[in-house]
């Protein structure tokens, strides 16, 4: 089941708007879909990370190897934090590796327990894992992330974005590999937020996105509806509005906000896919 929810990325002009757009996917629910006992895959950084080294060169392992074994016996916060931020650093600059980057970083971060670093780590893995295809990653990706974002909020409980964070973990991670049960806890972290403020425009398109994602349409779209009638140019949340409503069954409507987002976007490969999607519909 893991593997078919991963392949339904491949489903929806959402996915080819994200990719060209935002570099993002998420994997829809159909309705009947019936819950079947799966074997979950482990991703193992620390395999990963010695796997990266392999292909290092032999000077970029001796300077690896010089970061790692700094202040190694230290336990001073600060030389500890800054030990993981140039680690992390060597893995993004020197091997784009971002595996043992974002580790590093989220090492860094904990330790730090600033607002503006948890956030930045936690937002950054988030943004990473929506377009995550290998269920292994994913899983250990959302479960980094939603890490941070509790971190973050026990320190900090009135920040709403990280709140807002926490629940799309739970969108676009848990939900497309857990059920509608890992779907629901997103959205109650949103619904907090939008309780306390009904114009925060990025809890109402997320929990647009959960809506569709879980297969709620109706709530889907009037949460998509509100964010694009303050936001009229939201790419992101046409698109789910028009695969929602092809999701449901209306074709009309799904034609016209298609083609909304065909004129907004004006790509090529973007405008094809279209066109394909609205011969299929018609």
């Amino acid at each position: 089941m893991l593997k078919k929810q991963l392949l339904l990325t491949a489903i929806g002009l959402v996915l080819v708007l994200l990719l060209l757009i935002f570099g993002t996917t998420i994997a829809p629910k159909g309705k009947n879909e019936k819950s079947v006992i799966s074997v979950v895959k482990v991703f193992d950084i620390q395999k990963n990370i010695q796997e990266e080294k392999e292909h290092l060169s032999a000077s970029k392992v001796i300077n690896l190897n010089k970061l790692e074994n700094n202040v190694t016996r230290s336990s001073i916060n600060n030389q500890l934090i800054i030990k993981n931020i140039q680690i992390a650093n060597f893995w993004k600059d020197s091997s784009h590796a971002f595996e043992p980057y974002i580790y590093y970083l989220s090492e860094a971060a904990k330790l730090d327990k600033s607002e503006k670093n948890l956030t930045f780590a936690a937002q950054l893995i988030l943004n990473n894992l929506r377009g995550e295809q290998d269920e292994s990653k994913l899983n250990w990706k959302t479960d980094l992330a939603i890490n941070l974002f509790e971190r973050g909020i026990e320190l900090y409980p009135n920040n709403d974005d990280l709140k807002i964070g926490l629940g799309s973990c739970y969108v676009f991670g848990k939900g497309r590999t857990g059920g509608a049960q890992e779907t629901m806890k997103g959205i109650q972290q949103l619904l907090s937020v939008v309780r306390k403020d009904s114009n925060n425009m990025n809890a109402q398109m997320m929990l647009g996105v959960g809506g569709y994602v879980s297969g709620q349409y109706d709530k889907a779209i009037s949460r998509l509806q509100k964010v694009i009638a303050v936001q009229p140019e939201n790419i992101e949340a046409i698109a789910f509005l028009a695969d929602t409503y092809a999701a449901k069954g209306n074709k009309e409507e799904a034609i016209k906000w298609y083609l909304i987002s065909k004129r907004l976007i004006n790509n090529p490969k973007y405008s094809f896919e279209i066109e394909e999607r609205i011969k299929l519909l018609r």
